[in-house]
């Protein structure tokens, strides 16, 4: 994905892309590291989950191509800020304790050579990583809506078998795959966090921190918009989808994978 891309997404990125207190969790006990313990923070934008990590102790490279949200992050002293690309890690060799990639790996242009480069910077790994992929997703109305977006998601996240495939073959690492349904109240506002709450895609700058919406031409997005937007006020999204608003949680087809030797 280019700069450009980069830039229009980052922008008010730290409002609306805040750490899920769920989402931490998973990733400290899957790292199951000390505190101390220097962590690489790949794709690492404005570095909310990387500062969460900071917070508690842990060392982290933050490698993140965009200037913009490189700009945006809060300082911390356990946080080191590396302008780079996930294909060509400005790291030496076997140098970190562990690897994290945080709804990222979509944007990385070539996943076997990110697979190759974290296996040369944490050859043991343990790396987390947290993606998407909407084949394993409930079946989700924002697609009937926003139809050309749901083509763009399906083309730009590799199914999940792939994914797996990549990075366990390079180092013959094992691998844990672990459901996460989104909760009702998610904190990160992704592409999919309105499952419950349709009214946030009203929302300019909520819309302009995500990929989908920030790909997506004006007139796909303003179409989709009007159409929900009617729908709201009809009635019309609550009689067909009103059930969601009391669910604990969705799954929109995100997984945690864990790779160690």
């Amino acid at each position: 994905m280019s700069d450009a891309i980069y830039n229009i997404i980052g922008e008010s990125y730290t409002t609306n892309r805040t750490a899920d207190r769920r989402i931490l969790k998973i990733i400290i006990d899957l790292l199951n590291l000390p505190a101390g313990k220097l962590i690489v923070d790949i794709g690492a934008g404005t570095g909310n989950y990387t500062n969460a990590l900071a917070d508690l102790g842990y060392r982290l490279f933050a490698i993140e191509p965009s200037e913009i949200m490189r700009k945006q992050a809060v300082p911390n002293g356990n946080v080191a800020w590396i302008p780079g690309l996930a294909e060509s890690l400005p790291l030496q060799d076997a140098s970190m304790d562990g690897v994290i990639i945080v709804l990222a790996i979509h944007h990385f242009s070539d996943i076997r050579s990110t697979a190759k480069e974290v296996a040369r910077v944490c050859p043991a790994g343990p790396l987390i990583m947290l993606t998407v992929d909407p084949r394993e997703s409930e079946k989700f109305w924002f697609y009937d809506y926003f139809p050309e977006i749901a083509q763009h998601v399906l083309k730009t996240f590799p199914p999940l078998n792939e994914v797996i495939n990549i990075f366990s073959g390079i180092k013959h690492w094992s691998i844990q795959a672990i459901k996460f349904p989104l909760p009702y109240d998610l904190a990160d506002k992704n592409m999919c966090a309105g499952w419950n709450r349709p009214e946030i895609y009203l929302d300019l700058v909520i819309r302009q921190n995500t990929s989908g919406f920030a790909l997506a031409s004006s007139s796909v997005v303003q179409r989709g918009i009007t159409l929900l937007e009617n729908d709201l006020q009809s009635g019309k999204w609550d009689k067909l989808n009103g059930h969601l608003r009391r669910q604990e949680s969705f799954d929109a087809g995100f997984r945690f994978l864990l790779f160690r030797r």
